[in-house]
C-alpha cells in the first residue's frame, strides 16, 4: 500500500477534527475525499503533510511510518500539498512562485525539465511566467500553486478543494490537469466538494461527515448509489 491511515486521531482543543479514520491509496492511484465543511477532509490532509499531530492512529507512506515527522521531511519524501486557496507568493512572478516549489532541486537542467512538464500542463502560464502572482485569475492562481507543487515532482500529491471559488468552466480545466497529472504516475489525495468531478477523476473516495469515514467505494460504486446520488451529486 503506498499511503496508509490507520485509525487516526486529530483533535484541536476539545474539538475531535478526526475520529478514527482509515483509508488506503495504492500507488499511481487518485482517491477523493468528499463532504461538507467541517466533515474534516482538509485536516485529514494535513495530517499526512505532518502540519498537525495525531491525537492517536499512525501514517504510513511507502511501508515507512511517517506521523511525527516535521513537514519538510515529509516533503523530502515526496509528499506535497496543494493548499486550499492556492496561498501563492502574490509580489513574486509566476516563475518565482513556480521555482519555489523546487527548492530542493540542485541540479538546473532538471529545473528547467520540470518547468516544461508543469507549462505542457498549463500552457496559460507560459505567457504569465514574469507577471504578479497577484495579478492573476482565480483560475490561472489555481494553475500557478499546482504548478509549484508539481515543480518537485512529488510521488504523492494531496489538492485541497482545487475547484473552491473557480467557475465550472475553469472547474473543469482545473480537473483535466488532474487527469493529465495522474497519467503521469503520479499519486493523488484530493479533498473536493464537488463531488461529480471529484469522483470523474478518481479512482475510488471516501465520503467523510464530522470527522468520520461513512462511505468508501469505487467511484462507479458511489456514483451508482442512491445515497449519494440523493446527497452529493444532486440526481
Amino acid at each position: 500500500m503506498f499511503l496508509e491511515l490507520r485509525n487516526i486521531q486529530v483533535q484541536y482543543g476539545s474539538v475531535e477534527a478526526l475520529k478514527g479514520i482509515s483509508l488506503q491509496i495504492d500507488r499511481g492511484k487518485s482517491v477523493c475525499l468528499l463532504g461538507a465543511n467541517g466533515a474534516g477532509k482538509s485536516t485529514a490532509l494535513r495530517a499526512v503533510s505532518g502540519l498537525v499531530p495525531l491525537k492517536a492512529g499512525e501514517i504510513y507512506f511507502d511501508e515507512e511510518r511517517i506521523d511525527g515527522l516535521p513537514p519538510h521531511h515529509v516533503v523530502r519524501r515526496g509528499i506535497i500539498q496543494v493548499p486550499e486557496e492556492r496561498r501563492l507568493f502574490p509580489e513574486m512572478t509566476v516563475l518565482e512562485n513556480l521555482e519555489m516549489g523546487a527548492y530542493l532541486e540542485k541540479e538546473q537542467h532538471k529545473l528547467k525539465e520540470s518547468l516544461e512538464e508543469v507549462l505542457s500542463i498549463f500552457p496559460p502560464l507560459r505567457n504569465k511566467l514574469k507577471q504578479e502572482a497577484g495579478t492573476l485569475s482565480g483560475g490561472e492562481q489555481q494553475m500557478a500553486a499546482i504548478g509549484r507543487a508539481l515543480m518537485s515532482r512529488p510521488r504523492l500529491l494531496l489538492m485541497d478543494e482545487p475547484t473552491l471559488g473557480l467557475s465550472p468552466i475553469l472547474c473543469e480545466a482545473v480537473m483535466e490537469s488532474v487527469v493529465k497529472i495522474k497519467q503521469r504516475g503520479t499519486s493523488l489525495l484530493l479533498s473536493e466538494q464537488n463531488a461529480e468531478l471529484a469522483l470523474e477523476v478518481s479512482d475510488e473516495g471516501y465520503i467523510m461527515r464530522l470527522g468520520e469515514i461513512v462511505l468508501h467505494g469505487t467511484s462507479r460504486e458511489l456514483v451508482s448509489d442512491e445515497r449519494v446520488r440523493k446527497a452529493y451529486l444532486g440526481m
